[in-house]
């Protein structure tokens, strides 16, 4: 039996810039808006902290 993964693809949206990108909700480091430097994404050891609009969870 193949175990599934926890994790998910999320697309989301700078509040800052409105830049769109895709980000795995469970990051091991913080990531940043590629356009403008924010953090939106900051691990907290299982489920990250999302600061940004989530638009859609990527399959």
């Amino acid at each position: 039996m193949a175990s599934k993964g926890r994790g998910k693809f999320l697309r989301v949206t700078c509040l800052d810039c409105d830049n769109e990108q895709i980000v795995f909700n469970r990051a091991a480091s913080t990531v940043q808006c590629i356009i403008c430097g924010k953090t939106i994404v900051k691990p907290k050891g299982g489920k990250s902290d999302v600061f940004a609009r989530v638009t859609e969870v990527v399959r």
